[in-house]
Parts: structure tokens; C-alpha cells; sequence
């Protein structure tokens, strides 16, 4: 209460908080407004319940595919330019890399060479997107099918993602948090409410005639609740957990307090990837189903392989989910690559040489990276184990048939990461502009004594 009470009483703090409420409730505006010449079917609603690729895209595009809105495309293909260029900074392409060295001028000659790069995937995206919900009949295009329409289409859609960047980039600079992980937050929690109501409605709703009924229907809603909070306090713990590596200063350790000493580590965390391995593995699986759109308007059987939703017939009635299986692999195995992204041991090592760092009982230079790469791929083990059990958990209560019909019942899933962590990330913000005001006042108290 204390730390809320503060809040309102600091100016800055509340007018963050304002404007990021005000561009998001623009942004809610417009994914309410569907494309024009298009319509939406209701089968389209359903298939965001579903644990699938469809409600992914739904999710990176804040919510607002759901309605095929203008804002459909959302964030996803800013978000994937933005991987494609981090990937092609690690010495794959000589002058980004060189770019990355520039400090604040390559800083913005990477953003502006991301925002081209977005333009380009959000045009294939978009149409990928709409041969894909016309093949699935999820919409029908009120025109006459021709290039002329796609690109209409097309045009409508990339101005939303655009639009819903720049707003990002406001709430960045203006409000509270990072603009893009809060538009994919403000879609995620916008679901909450909801799934709490149809979770209420299905257990105790209906019961209410029947004493036994509703008894059994209380337990079993007050179970799913309680499994609700302990996912959600497993993600937090997973989202804070790191392994710290005491790191020490040569010519430093004499006048080094106890304070300084202890606050001298190297912070690896355990899931350090985020959910961009998730984003990774379901944009591999969807790619099939998106090439194969292009071919041909009728979806091959093959093609349920690659659906993490969906258990195939292997004949003799044994159905076995293939799609699962690879989604989960390739988490693993993507969670293993990004860390490594992430944490170079090898540069790591060269730059604890450089400042006169060095790592209390290990030798610098190759044992140091070795130490380093050692400890980053146990800890990463445990982070790649968490992150595919929470991944997969929805797609496996769906599969198990435990909600029944209602497969928007599981819990767990990208969206719970993504909130999480963008919750701590807007904490640590406020704790930090908090911190900030307190030491001003400290500063104008002195000032006046």
C-alpha cells in the first residue's frame, strides 16, 4: 500500500500511466475495426480458443486478429525483423555487426534498417495471413479476387502494423515499460477476465440447481484457480531465477567494500531466452501451412504433422502428436542456440581480459570461457526444460480433452510468459523512477540544510 500510495503522489509516475492507458485504448479502437471488403466468420473466434498457430498470431498481434482488424498484424513482424537482425549482427553480415560496434549512430542505423526489413515480412506475412483464413474460412474477401485486392488488403494491413509500432515506440518514450512487449500484454490480459468467467461458468455456473452439483462444481473451480496461481508463481520464479558468477577486479580488491564485493557478480539467468524460442518453433511450423496456401487452396493431410494441436492417425486407432513433439524439440533446441546469442562466452572471456576481470579459482582466457559456456549450458538446461513445459502445457490439457470443447480453459502458454515479464519489467521501471524522486528529495534536503 505504501509503494502504491507513492505512485499516485509522484507526478511523472501517474502521467506514464495515463498515456500508456490512452494509447492502448487506441489501440483496443482499432483492432475492433475489421478490414474493409472483408468478412469475419465466427469459426474465426473459436480458433483463437484453441491452442493452435492462428491464436499465436492472435496473440503477437495484441488481440486483434480476432476481429481481422486493421491492426491484425499487430507487432509479429517487427518482432521477427528484429530476431533476423540480431541473428545477422553475430558476424554473419560484416557491416551490421559494425554497426552494432557504433554505439547511439549504429544504434539507428540498426532500427531504421529493422523497420524495412518489418515492411518486407509484414507484406508476406499478410498475405500468408489471408490466403490462410480464406482457405480455412475464417473470412470471405467482398471483391473481386484479383491482385488489385490482395494488395488493397495488403496496404490496409502493413499501415496498421506500422501505426501499432510508432505507438509502441510512444509508450517506450512516454509511458510505462517497452511499447511493444506492453501492446502484447494489453491483449493478453484483456483475455483473463474472460477465461476466468467461462472457467466460473463451467463449474459452478450451470450446477447452481443441484446442491451436490454446485459443491462439486465450487471444488473443482476453486482447484483450477489454485493451479492457475501456482503456474503463475512458477513462471515468476523461473522469469527472477539466475545463477550468479562472483566476478572480481584486479587493482580493485583493497578498497573494496563489503557492499561492492558482494554486489560484483555475473548474472546468468535461468530462462535468459525469453519467448523467443516459442515464437521461433511455432513460426517454423506454421511456414508449411503458409507455403503450402500459396500452392494449392485444399490443406494436405501431411500438413497435420506439423500442427501442435492435433494427434495424428497412425492407423489401428493409435494417434500420436507429432506436431507436440516437434514443437517442443525445437524449443529445446532454440532456447540452447538464443542463450548462446545472448551470452557469448567467448567475447565474455576476451572482455574480462581487457578490464582486468576475472573469476575467483578460474584462469583467464580459455578456462574462463570454458567455465562460462559450462555454466550457461547447465543453467540453460533447466531454463529449456521450464519454458517447453509451460509452452506446451495448454496444447497438452487441450489434447487431453480435460476442458472438453473448451480448450481456452488451459492454462499456462507464451502469453503467461509474456505477461509476467513484461509485469516485472513495468515494477522495475517504477522502482526505478521512485528511487530517482527519493534521491532528489535527499539531494534538496541537503542542499537546503
Amino acid at each position: 500500500m505504501k509503494k502504491i500510495a507513492s505512485i499516485f503522489k509522484n507526478k511523472e509516475i501517474v502521467n506514464r500511466i495515463f498515456f500508456t492507458i490512452a494509447i492502448l485504448f487506441v489501440i483496443r479502437i482499432g483492432a475492433a475495426i475489421t478490414v474493409p471488403g472483408v468478412t469475419v466468420s465466427g469459426d474465426l473466434a473459436n480458433a483463437m480458443n484453441s491452442a493452435n498457430a492462428v491464436s499465436l498470431m492472435d496473440l503477437l498481434g495484441g488481440g486483434a486478429l480476432q476481429n481481422f482488424s486493421i491492426f491484425a498484424l499487430g507487432v509479429s513482424p517487427y518482432i521477427t525483423a528484429q530476431i533476423i537482425i540480431q541473428l545477422l549482427q553475430k558476424d554473419v553480415l560484416p557491416a551490421l555487426t559494425e554497426l552494432s560496434k557504433q554505439g547511439q549512430y549504429g544504434r539507428k542505423k540498426t532500427e531504421m534498417a529493422t523497420r524495412y526489413l518489418t515492411l518486407m515480412l509484414g507484406a508476406v506475412q499478410a498475405y500468408g495471413i489471408i490466403k490462410t483464413m480464406e482457405n480455412s474460412d475464417y473470412i470471405t474477401v467482398n471483391m473481386e479476387l484479383n491482385f488489385w485486392s490482395y494488395a488493397y488488403i495488403i496496404v490496409i494491413l502493413l499501415a496498421g502494423a506500422m501505426t501499432v509500432m510508432w505507438l509502441g515506440d510512444q509508450i517506450t518514450e512516454k509511458g510505462l515499460g517497452n511499447g511493444i512487449s506492453v501492446v502484447i500484454f494489453a491483449g493478453i490480459v484483456r483475455s483473463l477476465p474472460i477465461q476466468i468467467g467461462s472457467a466460473a461458468n463451467m463449474w459452478i455456473g450451470t450446477n447452481y440447481k443441484e446442491s451436490t452439483e454446485l459443491i462439486k462444481g465450487s471444488f473443482q473451480f476453486a482447484l483450477y484457480i489454485l493451479a492457475f496461481v501456482l503456474i503463475l508463481a512458477f513462471v515468476v520464479f523461473i522469469e527472477l531465477a539466475k545463477r550468479k558468477i562472483p566476478v572480481q577486479h584486479s587493482g580493485k580488491s583493497g578498497g573494496q567494500t563489503a557492499s561492492m564485493a558482494k554486489a560484483s557478480f555475473l548474472p546468468i539467468k535461468i530462462n535468459s531466452a525469453g519467448v523467443i524460442p516459442v515464437i521461433f518453433a511455432s513460426s517454423i511450423l506454421m511456414a508449411p501451412s503458409i507455403i503450402a496456401s500459396f500452392i494449392t487452396s485444399d490443406t494436405p493431410e501431411w500438413l497435420k504433422i506439423f500442427s501442435y494441436s492435433e494427434m495424428v492417425d497412425m492407423g489401428n486407432g493409435f494417434k500420436f502428436p507429432w506436431g507436440l513433439l516437434i514443437y517442443m524439440t525445437l524449443i529445446v533446441l532454440f532456447t540452447f542456440f538464443y542463450a548462446t546469442i545472448q551470452i557469448d562466452p567467448e567475447n565474455l572471456a576476451t572482455n574480462f581480459r581487457k578490464n582486468g576481470s576475472y573469476i575467483p579459482g578460474i584462469r583467464p582466457g580459455n578456462e574462463t570461457e570454458r567455465y562460462v559456456r559450462k555454466v550457461v549450458n547447465r543453467v540453460t538446461c533447466i531454463g529449456a526444460i521450464a519454458l517447453t513445459f509451460i509452452a506446451a502445457l495448454p496444447v497438452v490439457l487441450t489434447l487431453s480433452g480435460i476442458f472438453g470443447n473448451n480448450s481456452s480453459l488451459a492454462i499456462g502458454g507464451t502469453g503467461l510468459i509474456i505477461a509476467v515479464g513484461v509485469s516485472l519489467e513495468i515494477s522495475a521501471q517504477i522502482d526505478g523512477l521512485l528511487a530517482g524522486k527519493s534521491f532528489d528529495e535527499v539531494q534538496a534536503t541537503a542542499g537546503r540544510e
